[in-house]
């Protein structure tokens, strides 16, 4: 069976070392805080020091960290993933990052004759611990073929194409992920100024036919957020910084995704940066009052 090696194991990359480790997967790790991962280590997860002790003790490495400087700082340096990949290693990095950063990176891991894959995600941690994800990826077809069986303990992946192109769907997907949840909000806002119970109009709203999965799955979220956020307001930010960033290295005018980096902005402001992205309410909410 094939070797595995996860470097972050945050809520979803620790979710997901745990998926493998319940199917009988021989999974390797590595944190910054090995006391927030005993639980994985009692499980059976084998723990190494170091980014380059985990790929040089994997088949196939996963990554799921939180922005371009992290992918950056771990793939670096003697202790570096980079430093133990080898052919015919490969990397699936399930953060989400900047499709730029990851092609640069790509090609390092190239020149080594191992390969990276980007395979970014639609869901938060319900999803990953049902195995239902979506998953984009974005590299080398052969590599891909490699590793979808191991995918499919994850969820549903879909080969996009090119290093890189993985990366722009899932922006692609969290624009419209940011820009529902500010509607949403924006229109409970308005039910409850006129009069409206809340609970009442969320009901409804999420049985109509605006009612996607992600509004459903949030409904309980918004008049009572949750101490520990599933996607949180920071990272819904960097995403459509992301975005936006894209957008203008393709000459792509992205006006609805400015509009939520504005209101996310003004959350931040307000202290919900580390609160779920259901908060976009209790921000308009709070304009409302102080108008």
């Amino acid at each position: 069976m094939t070797t595995l090696g996860f470097v972050g194991l945050g809520h979803m990359g620790g979710n997901m070392a745990a998926r493998f480790l319940a199917a009988g997967y021989t999974v390797f790790g590595e944190s910054g805080h090995r006391r927030e991962v005993q639980e994985l280590v009692d499980k059976g997860l084998g723990w190494r020091d170091t980014p380059r002790e985990v790929a040089e003790s994997a088949d196939v490495l996963f990554t799921s960290l939180p922005d371009d400087d992290v992918l950056e700082s771990v793939a670096s340096g003697p202790d570096g993933i980079l430093a133990g990949l080898t052919e015919p290693k490969i990397w699936v990095d399930m953060s989400t990052v900047s499709p730029r950063v990851s092609r640069e990176l790509a090609e390092r891991v190239r020149a080594q004759g191992a390969a990276m894959l980007d395979a970014p995600v639609s869901g938060s941690v319900p999803q990953v611990q049902a195995g239902s994800l979506t998953i984009m990826v974005g590299g080398d077809e052969q590599a891909y073929e490699r590793i979808e069986p191991l995918l499919r303990e994850l969820g549903t992946p879909t080969y996009i194409g090119e290093n890189g192109q993985g990366l722009v769907l899932k922006l692609a997907i969290n624009i419209s992920l940011a820009v529902q949840m500010l509607a949403f909000a924006e229109g409970l806002v308005l039910a409850e100024r006129s009069g409206i119970d809340p609970k009442l109009a969320i009901d409804v709203i999420t049985q109509s036919a605006l009612g996607s999965p992600m509004l459903k799955a949030r409904a309980d979220l918004v008049l009572d957020l949750p101490e520990e956020a599933w996607f949180d307001v920071s990272l819904m930010q960097k995403d459509v910084a992301l975005a936006l960033e894209t957008g203008r290295e393709l000459h792509v005018p992205l006006q609805s995704a400015a509009a939520a980096d504005s209101v996310l902005t003004i959350a931040r402001a307000f202290g919900y940066e580390h609160r779920d992205i259901a908060a976009l309410f209790h921000v308009l909410s709070q304009l409302t009052s102080d108008a």
